[in-house]
């Protein structure tokens, strides 16, 4: 495991962002550019990838935020890098945890440490198609209305309790990279604007429902 890297400057009242990133981190590129401004009420304060060739490093380093590589062939073992993921992320102290485009599933017990805290996005209206081809599931499905979550992580694949969700329709002619390209758009805007009221509102759970603010 690489040790964190970089720095940030953070408002003392800001909730502190850990968010976790596989790729290019086009949605990390849209929390970065909204916690510049003190009134979002959070701040990105540590980036932790599973891929030391992951873009979303990059954007890490260029906007002076600390990262973490926690690549799985450096552990012997998924308990062992389970264990490592839970120590970079811990590091950085989060009040919350995103995983933005993040490819791997996490084990019970790193899900457990950050219950509540533990936020993603999904490129479908779930609970309907859930897994890594929500895209092409909804495709193969027919629908004409798709769209995406963000929903809290529990020990399910996409079933947490959901925070938001946009519509997004399926266009005549449309196949699975556009379809996911205009997701995406949506998918940026509605995690940057749910992670923002969630840390300037606050939280509550009560079984499936989650509730931001009162």
């Amino acid at each position: 495991m690489q040790t964190p890297s970089g720095h940030s400057v953070e408002s003392s009242s800001a909730k502190r962002l850990v968010v976790l990133a596989s790729g290019g981190g086009s949605n990390l590129a849209a929390l970065l550019a909204a916690h510049g401004d003190p009134a979002y009420g959070a701040r990105v304060v540590g980036v932790v990838s599973d891929r030391p060739d992951a873009g979303a490093l990059d954007l890490a380093r260029d906007a002076g935020v600390a990262s973490a590589v926690v690549a799985m062939k450096d552990f012997e073992d998924r308990t062992a890098w389970n264990a490592g993921v839970l120590e970079a992320v811990s590091v950085f102290q989060p009040d919350y945890v995103v995983l933005a485009g993040f490819m791997r599933i996490l084990a019970p017990e790193v899900v457990r440490r950050f219950e509540g805290r533990m936020i993603n996005t999904h490129p479908a209206l779930l609970p309907s198609f859930p897994g890594a081809q929500g895209v092409r599931d909804a495709l193969a499905h027919g629908v004409k209305v798709t769209g995406c979550t963000v929903h809290l992580v529990d020990d399910g694949v996409d079933t947490g309790p959901i925070l938001a969700q946009v519509a997004v329709p399926v266009q005549d002619g449309d196949d699975e990279p556009t379809l996911t390209e205009r997701i995406k758009v949506a998918e940026r805007a509605l995690l940057v604007e749910t992670v923002g009221r969630v840390a300037r509102e606050g939280l509550y759970v009560t079984g499936r429902r989650a509730t931001i603010g009162r």
